[in-house]
């Protein structure tokens, strides 16, 4: 069923805030994060956040991350993202069990390689990976010990150790190549049970694999470009997805919304972030 009859360019960052009971996702494009029947719109393009307390969220932007209040609007920069590179701009990002916050950026036009892939922990950024055009499925293992992304333009979901402070350890492994299919992985989250859902670009669905990468089911929502998944709800039952009318010379009455289905999987918690 539609959760938000709201058409967004690009919608994605879905986010279930666990102690609100509130659901909100951004419109990258349109510079907006959202909830129902309310916006917040921003200067400049705005993608992922992760919650730092009931009323606050480090947002991830075009050119920093910051402190958000959604109840006074207050913003407060706690350190810079790429801002000396015009090119780029955040794009997928989610908190880790630890309470860091990790944010992937790419080429505004997706330009070859000029994306990267970061980690937020208590006041320190630093790049954990590089060369990405597509910066995606940034998501966590229920316990802690694993983190999965991917480059959608590659298509290869990889899977990295992480150590007790949540940092990465080791080289990173391939857990799923869809490089063939005929749709990108995009957003994913990772349920209680340590299985791994995708939104898949181009097949209006969110996909749901084993760890070790079998194909267990999908669903299907009335929107091609589906792009990020979200677990919420009060029992951590419902799924939402996100989707986008970007680049669509005739988008269909549906494409852009907002989406939700309830599930027989629980999802996990949104992580607090550390700072």
């Amino acid at each position: 069923m539609i959760h938000d009859e709201t058409q967004c360019a690009l919608g994605e960052g879905p986010i279930w805030h666990p102690e609100r009971q509130q659901f909100f996702w951004f419109d990258i494009l349109g510079k907006r994060l959202h909830t129902t029947g309310q916006h917040w719109q921003f200067a400049e393009h705005v993608s992922a956040a992760g919650w730092i307390d009931r009323d606050t969220f480090l947002i991830a932007s075009e050119t920093q991350l910051f402190a958000f209040n959604v109840e006074t609007g207050n913003k407060r920069r706690l350190c810079f993202l790429e801002a000396d590179d015009r090119v780029t701009r955040s794009n997928d990002g989610r908190a880790d069990p630890q309470g860091g916050f990790w944010i992937g950026t790419m080429g505004k036009c997706a330009e070859e390689k000029a994306g990267a892939i970061y980690r937020y922990y208590k006041g320190e950024l630093r790049q954990l990976f590089q060369d990405i055009t597509i910066s995606n499925a940034i998501c966590f293992a229920p316990d802690g010990t694993t983190a999965y992304y991917v480059d959608s333009r590659v298509g290869h979901l990889m899977a990295t150790g992480l150590d007790a402070k949540g940092w990465p350890t080791g080289a990173p492994r391939i857990v799923m190549d869809l490089s063939a299919d005929d749709f990108s992985i995009d957003g994913a989250v990772v349920d209680t049970e340590g299985n791994i859902w995708n939104a898949q670009w181009g097949a209006g669905r969110v996909a749901q694999y084993a760890p070790d990468g079998t194909f267990l089911q999908a669903i299907s929502f009335p929107a091609s470009q589906t792009s990020c998944p979200a677990f919420g709800g009060p029992d951590m039952t419902t799924l939402y997805c996100t989707s986008a009318t970007q680049g669509m010379a005739h988008p269909g009455p549906d494409d852009g919304k907002t989406f939700t289905t309830t599930t027989k999987t629980t999802g996990q918690k949104e992580h607090r972030v550390l700072l």
